[in-house]
């Protein structure tokens, strides 16, 4: 047991269960957690990893007989203040922090120093400079928080917690919004953290940072605890198992031969903005997966919002299946029979308080209206359940809002939508982004099934595995230029290291892309 057994655990979570309305969420969950470690939740969204955390930081109340121990003494933790009082810490995806008001006064929140009615706020920011200087923190305790980076932000949660004296600390994807750069430090800071004693309990869906981190990793699937590996037990095959009960042949995994490409169904040449795209061209081949690679700010992003008329571009020509098409907006580029998923499906793309069903007919409702405008609301709950049953959408009924699912359900949801307005064109835009191994298994599938009837697919992502495991080719920006190709007939592999040569002006860029005008 890792040198634990002579350890007395900081956390025992002993027999969690917890019910909503209809849905058993958790299922006799355990979880042991020592001082000086970090324990990393795994699972498939919706397996129950944010429910067990929610009943630790008091935000949910679990059933009755289930127990927590905090240094062997039994606590009840009946709301988030109770949490704090017993040293637990969490710091979610979507920081709690208020923009206008300072560092120290956030911080603080709730727990001002006071000099009889006044605020004492040299003392908190004194308090605060020591944590903050502890912590590597480049900005002072009266520094405004909404003038922060996302990574900036966390390190002022963290900055909470320890002034709080949290002895328990839940970092719930904390890597997801963040550079490379930042991940990095933030890796560091949690190695410190844990050297100085304190327990973490690290919730991440991303491999490389379960072995990075972690000292033990447990697994919940479909509310149930499935079990716990030590470091020296980690490995992909034991994981994925374990969070889906099934082996998943072919995850991450491409033949990466040259083929006869298809017509022609996207021409792009010289797109460009002024700004940060430089004149961009390539083609894209009916039944091709196109990878579009680069490190973050290369581009990528702006380049596919150019091409799919969400920002003006200042030059470029598009064709799509050899026709000049001109692409102002999202609406032309949807009528010529291209599609955009965005990177950012709660802010750009969903309608979070509206239902399922909505969500996935709101650009085909119009399609089967009755004379007058009346929505044909029979033929939208045939649609959406179609497209339930087709994409294995883990929902009880299509009535349900959007917003209540998981990652995964929410993305394959917003897939839903783009796949009903049967495109030629699909642009996927991160498309895994905070989805489970199980979720990415299916939308893999979904990728490789389109590509078979002959939709052109550009897939953009962070994720080199990613890209190496989808694409039949793959192109590389950097700073804002398309700088060479990968696969088909240019002669080079598609591997990890030869996207980085590429992304980073390591190697020797392309003279020429193949497909430059």
């Amino acid at each position: 047991m890792s040198g634990k057994e002579s350890m007395k655990p900081v956390l025992e979570m002993r027999c969690i269960s917890k019910t909503f309305p209809g849905v058993k969420a958790l299922r006799d969950v355990s979880l042991t957690l020592y001082p000086g470690e970090v324990h990393s939740l795994m699972g498939e969204n919706g397996a129950g990893k944010s429910t067990l955390m929610k009943i630790l930081s008091g935000a949910y109340t679990a059933d009755a007989g289930c127990e927590i121990h905090i240094d062997g003494q039994a606590v009840v933790i009946d709301g988030p203040q109770s949490a704090r009082d017993l040293g637990v810490a969490v710091i979610y995806q979507e920081l709690a922090l208020c923009p206008s008001l300072t560092v120290a006064e956030n911080i603080y929140l709730g727990r001002e120093l006071h000099h009889g009615p006044r605020i004492a706020r040299r003392e908190m920011e004194a308090a605060c400079a020591g944590i903050l200087t502890r912590l590597g923190a480049g900005f002072r305790p009266n520094t405004v928080v909404s003038t922060l980076s996302i990574a900036e932000r966390q390190l002022v949660e963290i900055a909470r917690a320890m002034l709080g004296k949290a002895r328990i600390l839940v970092m719930d994807e904390p890597t997801t919004p963040l550079s490379s750069r930042e991940t990095d430090r933030l890796f560091d800071l949690i190695r410190k953290l844990r050297d100085e004693g304190m327990a973490i309990v690290y919730v991440s869906h991303r491999m490389a940072e379960i072995y990075e981190l972690s000292d033990r990793v447990s697994v919940l699937r479909d509310g149930s605890y499935v079990g716990t590996l030590e470091r020296a037990e980690l490995s992909a095959d034991s994981l994925v198992r374990m969070m889906v009960g099934r082996d998943i042949s072919g995850f991450y995994k491409k033949e990466h031969v040259p083929f006869d490409p298809g017509k022609v169904v996207l021409s792009v040449r010289k797109v460009a903005d002024g700004r940060r795209v430089k004149p961009s061209s390539f083609d894209l081949h009916a039944g091709e997966v196109l990878g579009i690679a680069g490190l973050v700010g290369a581009g990528r992003t702006e380049l596919a919002r150019l091409i799919f008329g969400a920002d003006e571009r200042i030059s470029g020509d598009i064709e799509i299946e050899g026709a000049p098409v001109r692409i102002r907006n999202p609406l032309d580029a949807i009528n010529a029979g291209m599609v955009y998923l965005t990177e950012d499906r709660k802010g750009r793309g969903l309608f979070l308080d509206m239902s399922v069903r909505d969500n996935i007919n709101v650009c085909a409702c119009s399609r089967d209206a009755r004379s007058g405008g009346v929505l044909n609301l029979v033929r939208a709950n045939e649609r959406a359940n179609a497209a339930i049953r087709d994409l294995e959408i883990k929902v009880p009924n299509s009535k349900v809002n959007v917003g209540a699912l998981s990652g995964g359900n929410q993305q394959k949801v917003l897939l839903s939508r783009l796949l009903e307005i049967q495109p030629r064109v699909l642009i996927l835009d991160e498309p895994t982004r905070g989805v489970d191994i199980g979720a990415k298994s299916e939308i893999y599938r979904i990728i490789n099934e389109l590509a078979r009837s002959g939709v052109g697919v550009i897939v953009i992502s962070s994720e080199l595995p990613e890209i190496v495991g989808t694409a039949d080719r793959v192109l590389v920006m950097r700073e804002g230029e398309l700088v060479g190709e990968l696969g088909g007939y240019s002669g080079r592999a598609i591997t990890q290291e030869s996207i980085i040569e590429l992304a980073t002006g390591a190697g020797r860029d392309e003279e020429t892309l193949k497909q430059a005008a």
